[in-house]
């Protein structure tokens, strides 16, 4: 893993977060399905590509966006898995116990998926 500059990790911070304060902007404003379809936007992805130049030049910058670009997808199928998960568990067992479930699906299955990406 490379070093990250200290302006990129701003930039991220930023993103990252004027997206959840637009997504609940918006949730509350046309209610909460545009809310959520608005919180999917891959925030921390676009910061981490925009950012990216700060960090890399020329064949290594190619490189390290093919590789996050890679790490995204995979990262989007498991967020949509999980929030599968959150409405067939809160149905289920409630917001409390299906809302705390889906998240640790997804912790698990994201731990274990980097860890088989990193020694295999």
């Amino acid at each position: 893993m490379g070093i990250l500059s200290v302006i990129g990790i701003i930039i991220r911070f930023l993103l990252g977060g004027g997206a959840v304060v637009a997504s609940t902007i918006v949730s509350r404003k046309l209610g909460s399905k545009m809310g959520g379809i608005f919180a999917a936007f891959p925030a921390v992805f676009f910061a981490a590509l925009l950012t990216l130049r700060l960090d890399a030049k020329g064949s290594e910058l190619v490189e390290k966006s093919i590789v996050l670009s890679q790490g995204a997808i995979v990262g989007m199928f498991i967020n949509i898995m999980c929030a599968i998960a959150v409405v067939y568990l809160c149905t289920r067992k409630g917001w409390k116990r299906g809302l705390t479930q889906s998240l640790a699906g997804w912790f698990l299955v994201s731990i274990v998926y980097a860890f088989i990406s990193t020694y295999f």
